[in-house]
């Protein structure tokens, strides 16, 4: 792994990911791949997850068309350096930040949107200018190996390589060392990473999980709120970081709740879910059976069908669930939706902040007054009011997540500004060395009042404050020549 990771290295130390030409060329090649191999793409994806063409089209094609449009049209502007605010004492100088690729990126992408949580975050850090090691997820193969097939037919093979394999694999991967390091996945897997990256200070971006919470209050439209919350639950199987994980509510909601989620997947997929082609399936048979040891000891209000042989597990819901059972544990991360009765929204806050901070929080709500409280008293990656999961989709908002949630975030510019090294300059001439007496020995409290003064003072930006410190600035150059202190 080790000649691998040199070679993309010195492919990188050649320089030509850096001008923004070569960016553009990249991220036009990597969309054409896209329109070109749709089918291709679509079928595998298909292969991994039994999610129909028109479902991976709409939860991963468009969402990486979307992302690479706004990257062709941004990036001449996100790359051009940024004037910075000046003092009395460089007011003749030029500052400004300018964005530097961070070099040689690892990005270990998951199985769950295999094109969207592998080829967003490569965007970004080709838009940045850096070289990229892709390791996709093993679990979604069949994706996995149509990535390693066509990335080297459209970019460039040297900068963008595609590592393929298990455990193994990665963990030989992580052994090297990287500028940056993107995970997406546990975690369990993600403190790995974190440790893996440590030895080698590389900094990391964690997109890990969570049990996202979805306080659902008296106050809301309980029809739509519930139609949304199904989508949400119960798209690509339950299969979704962001997906609600959890409902709080008071108990006289309870049974509301259960009967309009239950019409409402009956509406989605039809009075047999297991022949609808809008219904996925679970990845492999040890999730499978990870799911279904935390039906145990529940009450199930409907669904609870499964099949293990397609590894199919129905829409399912579960009432009056103890906080203390198996299936509060841990993040589901399939199509099992607990409902945990609480007495109001004070209660609902203080379950929350009991846990671990989630990847996003849910809530829905008429009362505003409410919606800020909830906002204001808790902590986690995203909040989505009156809906689920449609922050991701918002390219202007960072993508990420807090504590144990992950680190980091990504998403549009957020994307570049993670594989970017915002670097300070400034530069100086050679001559008004008199200037610099205030800063050379001996020093004075003349000197020191001066340099309090020029490091110190603020002006008004109106003309005059303008005028007034273009004038001290005079009156202090002339007393430096001068010698006066």
């Amino acid at each position: 792994m080790e000649p691998e990771v040199q070679r993309v290295r010195n492919a990188f130390l050649s320089g030509r990911s850096r001008p923004l030409r070569f960016r553009l060329q990249q991220l036009e090649a990597l969309r054409r791949m896209v329109l070109e191999r749709e089918k291709d793409i679509l079928a595998a994806i298909a292969s991994d997850l039994c999610k129909s063409e028109f479902n991976a089209y709409s939860q991963e094609v468009v969402t990486i068309l979307g992302e690479i449009d706004l990257v062709l049209e941004k990036l001449p502007e996100w790359v051009t350096a940024e004037p910075a605010k000046k003092n009395l004492l460089t007011m003749l100088d030029e500052a400004y930040v300018q964005p530097e690729p961070l070099g040689v990126v690892l990005i270990i992408g998951a199985w769950n949107y295999p094109l969207v949580l592998t080829i967003q975050p490569l965007i970004g850090a080709i838009a940045a200018g850096n070289a990229v090691i892709l390791k996709p997820s093993e679990l979604s193969e069949n994706t996995a190996k149509i990535l390693a097939k066509l990335l080297p037919q459209y970019l460039d093979k040297d900068l963008y390589v595609v590592v393929n394999g298990g455990v193994e694999e990665t963990t030989e991967l992580l052994k090297q060392r990287f500028d940056y390091i993107l995970y997406t996945g546990s975690t369990a897997v993600g403190k790995i990473v974190m440790t893996a990256a440590a030895k080698h200070l590389t900094p990391v971006t964690l997109e890990l999980g969570g049990k996202s919470p979805c306080y659902i209050d008296k106050d809301c439209d309980l029809d739509v709120a519930c139609r949304r919350i199904t989508w949400g639950k119960y798209l690509n199987c339950g299969q979704t970081c962001i997906a609600p994980d959890y409902v709080l509510c008071e108990p006289s909601l309870q049974n509301q709740i259960v009967q309009k989620i239950k019409e409402t997947v009956k509406e989605f997929y039809g009075e047999n879910v297991k022949e609808s082609p809008d219904y996925e399936r679970i990845i492999n048979l040890r999730h499978f059976k990870r799911i279904l040891s935390l039906l145990k000891g529940q009450k199930i209000a409907f669904g609870g069908e499964t099949d293990e042989a397609t590894r199919y597990i129905a829409p399912t819901v579960l009432t009056d669930v103890d906080p203390e059972t198996n299936v509060m544990q841990e993040e589901i991360f399939g199509p099992i939706l607990p409902i945990v009765p609480v007495k109001n929204a004070d209660e609902a806050i203080k379950f929350i902040n009991e846990r671990e901070k989630p990847l996003a929080i849910y809530v829905f709500s008429n009362n505003n007054k409410l919606i800020k409280r909830m906002i204001d008293s808790t902590s986690s990656g995203g909040v989505t009011v009156n809906d689920v999961i449609m922050h991701f989709m918002l390219s202007s908002l960072p993508f990420g997540g807090v504590g144990s949630s992950g680190m980091g975030a990504y998403h549009g510019k957020y994307s570049f500004d993670t594989f970017s090294h915002q670097r300070p300059c400034l530069l100086k001439t050679l001559k008004r060395e008199g200037a610099n007496k205030l800063r050379y020995p001996p020093n004075s409290q003349s000197k020191v009042d001066w340099t309090k003064f020029f490091l110190l003072k603020r002006f008004s930006k109106g003309k005059f404050g303008l005028l007034l410190l273009a004038f001290l600035g005079i009156v202090a150059a002339v007393l430096v020549k001068a010698g006066y202190y």
